[in-house]
């Protein structure tokens, strides 16, 4: 994969969701809700809520506001009755896609994706058919340059899972999925700030995309993010570093 750069990519994906900021809170309030109501209201006990909100604030979400949200999910508010759903598929290639979805309305949503598929070239598949391609983890990126001793010195002694060294020099830190938050307060303490710090379904094998292809992907990977009730898109395609 000789024009494949993981640094490129994660560029790429990560000034795709800042266009989409606009739609943040609203994916934010949700996770809240949903982490509060099948978790607790307390993030000392929570993690996943704990990482929610720890998100949220990144935003600059107001506080009242997360708090409405966590009372919405322990019950402590009225509000809609959100429910989980993952929803599995292939693109263009033949590769891979998660969908994540937080909905009030499964009905409208399975219409929603089922659409985005189809249209874009790719096919919604049913459960089970390429979650099995991916891992759940905390992953953090660490830009070309860094220190790369260093910073695997520091992220074993936290507790992280892996270190990897890509062939573009950029760096990642893979970790349990809930203890991500934790090791990235212990690295940013030993001097190392990550690009990005999430949780995600990290695909065990890539596929390279190029041309028509790519491009196809591409619309793809947009025309769900844009669903309002998608929270997250996965994929196993990665991208030549030459594509526009």
């Amino acid at each position: 994969m000789a024009g494949h750069s993981k640094w490129a990519n994660i560029r790429f994906r990560k000034e795709r969701q800042d266009a989409k900021r606009g739609k943040i809170f609203t994916r934010l309030i949700r996770e809240i809700t949903v982490a509060a109501r099948n978790g607790g209201g307390d993030p000392n006990f929570n993690p996943r809520l704990r990482a929610a909100i720890d998100k949220a604030k990144e935003h600059n979400m107001p506080s009242e506001n997360i708090e409405r949200a966590i009372k919405r999910g322990t019950g402590e508010l009225e509000g809609v009755s959100y429910e989980e759903i993952r929803y599995e598929g292939y693109g263009p290639g033949g590769a891979a896609v998660l969908v994540d979805c937080i909905t009030d309305n499964r009905t409208r949503t399975v219409a929603e994706v089922r659409h985005a598929f189809s249209k874009h070239g790719g096919n919604l598949g049913t459960e089970g058919c390429v979650a099995f391609q991916f891992k759940h983890c905390g992953q953090m990126i660490f830009a070309p340059g860094t220190n790369e001793d260093a910073l695997l010195e520091a992220a074993l002694e936290a507790g992280a899972e892996d270190v990897i060294t890509n062939e573009d020099g950029s760096i990642e830190v893979i970790t349990p999925p809930f203890e991500l938050e934790r090791i990235r307060a212990a690295l940013e303490a030993a001097g190392f700030t990550p690009e990005v710090a999430e949780a995600v379904w990290k695909p065990l094998n890539e596929i390279e995309l190029t041309g028509e292809d790519a491009a196809k992907m591409r619309k793809l990977i947009d025309a769900l993010e844009s669903l309002d009730d998608v929270q997250a898109v996965y994929t196993s395609a990665v991208f030549d570093e030459e594509e526009p």
